[in-house]
């Protein structure tokens, strides 16, 4: 049964302030509530439907966290889809950190993404192709946002993400190629992607914010062939993942 107290508390955490100060955010779904399973994320608590719960019995059993059968009316209550599915959980923030990167596979860098559907698509084109980290400029969309969280589709679990002064992280990386993504630039039909280093993906309407540009090796751009003004950034990361890894 769902307490009224546990449902303001869960609604509260759609606001990035109150996930913050309660250093929690919310899954919800079938397929992102196994990924989160299987991780090694902290889970709070899971509420779910009863046949939900008893057709996950075995995967369950082992778990210690404060499991709790709620009803499907319940669940619209404090659901953040339009159709809400099974399953929801409170999972703890982890305290991410940038370890020493080895770069043997290229790490994404994001400046000032602002559009929650590209940070959850970008992570997921990350973890598809082994992209070993992702660093987000600390004006980038919250990544703990419900409609990130929802288009990662439970990749938010599989690699780092953190959010930190770009420049700085560049600084401390001085022998890595920075890849910037201009509309004019070198093809990355051309490029020597075994140089493992930064592929940095702009703002989507603005591109790249000035104040990166000196710390760019190689600018690279997708050859257009058509008459289209731009490409959506995770449209754009996907493609230069693809030649890059």
């Amino acid at each position: 049964m769902l307490s009224k107290s546990n449902q303001k508390h869960l609604n509260s955490l759609k606001v990035k302030k109150y996930r913050y100060k309660n250093s929690a955010f919310v899954v919800e779904g079938e397929k992102i509530v196994q990924e989160l399973l299987q991780s090694n994320w902290t889970i709070r608590q899971i509420l779910a439907v009863e046949d939900w719960l008893m057709a996950h019995e075995s995967l369950l059993k082992p778990r210690t966290e404060r499991m709790i059968a709620i009803s499907e009316k319940e669940l619209r209550q404090i659901s953040n889809l339009h159709t809400p599915n099974k399953v929801f959980a409170e999972v703890e923030m982890p305290t991410p950190s940038l370890k020493r990167l080895s770069f043997r596979q290229h790490c994404l860098m994001l400046d000032h993404l602002q559009d929650p559907g590209n940070l959850g698509t970008i992570i997921r084109i990350a973890d598809w192709f082994g992209i070993e980290a992702i660093v987000c400029s600390k004006d980038c969309v919250d990544v703990y946002n419900t409609k990130v969280v929802q288009s990662a589709m439970g990749s938010l679990f599989h690699l780092p993400i953190v959010y930190e002064d770009l420049t700085e992280i560049l600084a401390q990386y001085p022998q890595q190629t920075a890849y910037g993504a201009f509309l004019q630039g070198d093809s990355i039909k051309t490029i020597d992607w075994n140089n493992k280093g930064w592929l940095i993906i702009g703002n989507e309407s603005k591109g790249i914010r000035p104040y990166l540009h000196d710390h760019i090796t190689q600018r690279i751009t997708i050859p257009r062939l058509g008459q289209a003004e731009s490409l959506n950034a995770a449209v754009a990361a996907g493609v230069i993942c693809g030649f890059a890894c």
